[in-house]
C-alpha cells in the first residue's frame, strides 16, 4: 500500500445468512483528507465501518488501514485510531472531565499527560465552563463536541465517524465541520458517514453505496461531471407541493417514464434525459392542475440531484454514467 494511503479496501464483502449487507466494495482513503461514504439507512454503511475496525469480520475481500491488514492485526493500529459512533457512545451519568478521563484511560494515555490532554480537548471544542456539567445535561450538539474530543484525546491517525451529526441542528453540524477541517490541517484523516448532502459537499472525495454495492466515486466535481448524463430542470411555482404530485402521478408512464422528480425547498427538481419535450409537458400538466410556473430553467445539477439520479438508477438497473 502507498504511503499516501490510509485506508484501501478490495472486494470488500459481509453477509448475514443469506441476506448480503455489503458486495464488492473497494476503495482507497488518502492521507490527510476527508472521505464521505453515503448512502440511504439500510445501505450498508454502518456494517463496512465496522469492518474496517475490526468489530466484524468480512466474508470476503481484504481491508489495510495504515498499512496493517484488518481484522487480523487490529490491536496494532487501535493506539492510532480514533471511532465515534451514532449514539455518541457517552455515559450520560458522568461530567465531561468524567468521560475525557474514561476515554483517556481506555486508550491508555499516561497519568502524567491525561491532564493536559483533557485540557487540550475541552479548548479545541469549546467546552470550557461545561468540565463539570453531567453529560445527560447537555444539548445534542454539545454532547457530539465532547464525543469527538474524546475519540481524538489519543491523537489519532484516522479518525472513523459514522453518522456523527444526525439529529443535531445545523448550526451544531456547521460548527462540527469547522472542528473536522481543522483536524484534516493537522494531519488527520476522517472517514465519515452520513446522508446530508450539504456535509457531502465538505468531502474532499466520496463514495455512493446501495444495497452494498458502490455505485459512484470521486470528488464532489468528478461525480457530478462524470456520473451523470441527465439534465436537471428547476421550476419555481405557486404550489409546488401541488405541482409536484400531479407530476408524481404521471412518472413512470408515457412520456414521462424516465423522468424523476424532487421536492427541493420551494423549488421542484427535475432529472430527465428529454429536456425539451419534457419542458412542453411539465408546463402543461402546470396548467391542468391550475398552478403558475413563475421559472423553468436548466441548472446545472446539485449533488443531490447527482445521489438521486444514481439511488433511482441503481434501483431500476440503469446507468447513470456517460
Amino acid at each position: 500500500m502507498s504511503d499516501n494511503i490510509t485506508i484501501q479496501t478490495q472486494d470488500l464483502a459481509k453477509k448475514f445468512g443469506d441476506f448480503t449487507a455489503v458486495d464488492g466494495v473497494s476503495f482507497t482513503v488518502e492521507k490527510g483528507e476527508i472521505f464521505g461514504f453515503l448512502g440511504p439507512n439500510g445501505s450498508g454503511k454502518t456494517t463496512t465501518i465496522r469492518m474496517m475496525l475490526g468489530l466484524l469480520p468480512p466474508t470476503r475481500g481484504s481491508i489495510e488501514v495504515l498499512g496493517v491488514p484488518v481484522p487480523d492485526q487490529v490491536q496494532c493500529i487501535l493506539p492510532r485510531i480514533g471511532y465515534m459512533s451514532q449514539q455518541f457512545s457517552l455515559y450520560n451519568d458522568l461530567t465531561v472531565s468524567q468521560n475525557l478521563e474514561f476515554y483517556g484511560q481506555a486508550y491508555g494515555l499516561k497519568t502524567t499527560e491525561l491532564a493536559d490532554k483533557i485540557r487540550a480537548a475541552v479548548q479545541r471544542s469549546g467546552l470550557e465552563g461545561y468540565e463539570n456539567t453531567t453529560t445527560s445535561d447537555l444539548s445534542g450538539g454539545w454532547r457530539q463536541r465532547l464525543a469527538l474530543s474524546a475519540a481524538i484525546l489519543h491523537r489519532p491517525q484516522v479518525l472513523f465517524l459514522d453518522e456523527p451529526t444526525a439529529g443535531v441542528d445545523p448550526l451544531s453540524r456547521r460548527a462540527f465541520w469547522d472542528l473536522l477541517y481543522g483536524l484534516v490541517a493537522e494531519g488527520i484523516t476522517v472517514f465519515i458517514t452520513t446522508h446530508y448532502m450539504d456535509e457531502a459537499e465538505h468531502c474532499h472525495r466520496l463514495a455512493f453505496i446501495q444495497h452494498g454495492v458502490l455505485i459512484a466515486q470521486g470528488t464532489p466535481a468528478s461525480i457530478k461531471e462524470n456520473t451523470m448524463s441527465e439534465t436537471v430542470l428547476e421550476i419555481e411555482s405557486s404550489d409546488p407541493e401541488r405541482l409536484l404530485e400531479r407530476i408524481s402521478n404521471q412518472v413512470g408512464s408515457g412520456l414521462l417514464s424516465e423522468l424523476e422528480a424532487e421536492l427541493y425547498g420551494s423549488l421542484i427538481h427535475v432529472i430527465t434525459p428529454q429536456p425539451q419535450a419534457h419542458t412542453q409537458i411539465l408546463r402543461a400538466i402546470a396548467r391542468e392542475a391550475g398552478v403558475k410556473i413563475h421559472k423553468l430553467i436548466e441548472i446545472e445539477p446539485s449533488l443531490e440531484d447527482v445521489f438521486i439520479a444514481c439511488m433511482q438508477g441503481h434501483k431500476t438497473g440503469g446507468s447513470h454514467e456517460k
